[in-house]
């Protein structure tokens, strides 16, 4: 089972970095999960957030972050709109599907056969 996130939104902000102080490289990222298996694909309700500074190239995680930087996040989780959260089925699980309908339906004719 292949789980990923995939990039929804990225946002560049204009706040200083808590690390190198820029106010050019901090970038905002908003993530989904998305998971793949054999049968079926599907985006969940997941969302994660992300925010990294290109500049020195460093995570910052919210420990770090800066009351304006809290806000600025607030203001882009607000308006963020997530992908609906859906599921696929693939080609694998409809011939599963249908081949365990056809056999219940001969087994049950055969039964029927038999008893009369």
């Amino acid at each position: 089972m292949a789980e990923q996130y995939i990039k929804i939104k990225a946002v560049n902000l204009n706040n200083n970095c808590p690390e190198c102080y820029s106010t050019e490289g901090l970038k905002l990222t908003f993530k989904q999960k998305f998971i793949e298996t054999n049968f079926y694909k599907s985006i969940t309700s997941d969302i994660k957030y992300e925010m990294d500074c290109s500049t020195c190239n460093m995570p910052i995680y919210p420990v770090k972050w800066t009351q304006d930087i809290e806000r600025v996040f607030e203001y882009h989780k607000r308006g963020f709109t997530p992908k609906q959260a859906s599921t696929h089925l693939k080609k694998a699980t409809w011939l599963v599907i249908i081949t365990g309908i056809f056999i219940a339906l001969s087994v049950t004719a055969g039964i029927l056969f038999y008893t009369l």
